[in-house]
């Protein structure tokens, strides 16, 4: 599983990151977590607001920081 976190460093886009490495320890998955920093990288998921998470290659969240309850659901998808 491929997991991305698309965002420039801000504190939300840290706090995401965090919760998903949580998420994924909490679920024993084995998951390959990145950080997507540069904004053209980030615009061809079309994405405009930060942060993002990105499960598989398709944009799951965008703009917020969702619970790790939230993000677990997705990871099991």
């Amino acid at each position: 599983m491929k997991i991305e976190i698309l965002g420039t460093g801000c504190a939300k886009c840290i706090k995401l990151e965090e919760i998903t490495r949580k998420a994924v320890a909490e679920l024993e998955i084995d998951a390959e977590i990145t950080k997507v920093k540069e904004i053209k990288d980030i615009m061809n998921y079309g994405v405009m607001i930060t942060p993002a998470l990105v499960v598989n290659g398709e944009v799951k969240f965008v703009g917020k920081v969702p619970s790790i309850d939230e993000i677990k659901k997705i990871i099991k998808e």
